[in-house]
């Protein structure tokens, strides 16, 4: 059992699935805030999962070299509380805001994520994802998890292709700071489905494999 492995759902996008995502036990929630994705609110959206979170509830807005003007106006309409660029934004850009933030890194075969890391060392963490070509996120790939930093001294958080099935022994294997999961409990883009979540949030804390 990982009681201090921490659970971020993303792609929320419905008020009764961010509660239903906290009930089961998730630490944050993500908010996509990038047009082209199937999961992406508008902040008439945002706002209702915001309504649904309450205070005790880490609300976490996703962007993708979004402009500081498109971020201000989310900022200035959604109560998140924490950031995540997905995008090429650099370290000033991230930091102008306010706000803590965790920086994704996308896994291309060259990456030195180490170096990378040190270029944010203000980031509140880094989010490991799988890299495809063109797509920045979402892709439902895992990647190869030997590549994780070993005791890292930056909190890591393991992303791509977590599935009830899989996240338990990928836990094992990176021993992160928490995981991050879109795809793998939906139903379909957007809209999660309960068993799902709730067998992804048990098998991540008990070290379990799931049944499906």
């Amino acid at each position: 059992m990982n009681l201090d492995l921490r659970v971020k759902i993303c792609g929320i996008t419905r008020p009764e699935d961010a509660r239903l995502a906290l009930r089961a036990g998730a630490h944050a929630l993500g908010l996509v805030f990038y047009p082209p994705s199937s999961r992406a609110v508008s902040v008439e959206e945002a706002k209702a999962v915001a309504g649904a979170v309450g205070p005790f509830g880490t609300l976490v807005g996703l962007f993708v070299n979004a402009t500081a003007e498109e971020i201000e106006s989310v900022l200035s309409q959604v109560p998140l509380q924490l950031l995540q660029f997905h995008g090429d934004e650099p370290a000033e850009h991230c930091e102008r805001y306010g706000l803590p933030y965790i920086k994704a890194l996308r896994m291309r075969p060259e990456l030195d994520v180490s170096a990378v890391m040190a270029e944010y060392p203000n980031a509140s963490g880094f989010l490991l994802d799988a890299y495809r070509k063109g797509v920045p996120g979402g892709t439902g790939e895992t990647f190869d998890w030997q590549r994780v930093p070993k005791a890292s001294s930056r909190p890591v958080i393991l992303a791509g292709g977590l599935t009830p099935d899989n996240v338990a022994r990928a836990a094992a294997a990176t021993q992160p700071y928490g995981v991050d999961v879109s795809g793998g409990v939906e139903a379909a883009p957007g809209v999660k489905d309960a068993r799902k979540l709730n067998q992804f949030i048990a098998n991540a804390i008990n070290g379990e494999h799931g049944d499906f």
